[in-house]
């Protein structure tokens, strides 16, 4: 696909999300799998402020691996962050650090062509509406539990943690948001119980004909899963960081009504509003203190939730 045909979803990136300034620096992190989205970023960039970079890295073994040394001291150093790569930068410390010097950015884990063109072709200010009404219902409670016809029968506790809003809205010294966006997430301090993922989740992708995800949750680790791909990826974790594999790392609730099929890429597809995503492995750069070098993300197409024992109105959901 040429650049120009990526130039519209790469201005809508550069432009609504990121509201990048002219006296501003830009810096495109990507990879050579995904160097054309990359170049397209850099190209808008370019045309609005001459202090713009880009650079590009091997492409990495597992979702949440740090970058080489000077890709995140690069990170550190820019105003406007977007890293399109093959695997995510989101629960990175790298990028943690760059928000916490002050850079916006925005990561854009797995991006494809496709996927960039669908799901940044979006009104993002109504995204941004949907995640305030999710966050008003969940905000102040303790306990969410989340069920589902598949068998998905979990309770987490929340604790002290903050809920945070996933809007694509990228306008403040600080923030940080996945692209495409839509969703409101928080790092549980605990959780037991059953989840049951039947919509996609990585390495399989989109889940289909009855095809299933289950694993078991008791106070907040992972104990058992049904699926001998995924529990092999997490055993090779473990071998690592120990126990840290095993967290049970987040709960999403999906806010983008424009996303309306689940195309296997866990970037879009976990946006999806009226979906619910858990997650498994690293969370210290959302608001947990669990580091590990994975954070495996499965999605429920037709959950519902529950906070403080009062159901919730989620989005309607097209998927």
């Amino acid at each position: 696909m040429s650049n120009q045909s990526l130039r519209t979803p790469a201005k809508t990136a550069v432009e609504q999300c990121m509201d990048l300034d002219a006296g501003e620096s830009f810096l495109v992190v990507t990879d050579e799998k995904r160097q054309a989205i990359g170049e397209a970023l850099y190209s808008v960039a370019n045309e609005i402020t001459d202090d713009t970079a880009i650079v590009r890295y091997p492409v990495g073994s597992q979702h949440g691996e740090e970058p080489p040394e000077a890709v995140a001291a690069a990170m550190t150093g820019a105003d406007v962050v977007l890293a399109p790569t093959t695997k995510s930068l989101s629960h990175t410390t790298a990028r943690q650090e760059a928000t916490d010097a002050g850079a916006r950015a925005a990561t854009l884990p797995g991006i494809t062509d496709g996927v960039f063109l669908m799901g940044l072709d979006a009104d993002y200010e109504a995204i941004r509406e949907e995640c305030v009404a999710i966050y008003e219902q969940v905000a102040d409670a303790d306990e969410i539990r989340v069920t589902s016809p598949q068998g998905t029968d979990i309770t987490l506790e929340v604790g002290e943690r903050d809920w945070r809003e996933d809007t694509g809205i990228v306008h403040e010294p600080g923030a940080f948001s996945n692209l495409p966006a839509g969703e409101v997430f928080v790092s549980p301090v605990s959780g037991d119980g059953t989840v049951v993922v039947d919509g996609t989740m990585m390495p399989h992708g989109e889940l289909t004909d009855g095809q299933t995800v289950r694993f078991e949750v008791e106070d907040g680790y992972v104990t058992d899963i049904d699926d001998e791909e995924i529990s092999d990826q997490v055993e090779t974790a473990a071998q690592e960081v120990g126990d840290a594999a095993y967290n049970l790392a987040e709960i999403g609730i999906g806010t983008n009504t424009a996303v309306t099929e689940l195309v296997g890429s866990v970037l879009l597809d976990e946006k999806a509003g009226g979906t619910v995503h858990l997650a498994i492995g690293d969370n210290h750069a959302i608001g947990g203190d669990v580091e590990a070098p994975l954070h495996l993300d499965g999605i429920l197409r037709e959950p519902t939730v529950f906070a403080d024992g009062s159901q919730i109105a989620l989005p309607d959901s097209n998927v």
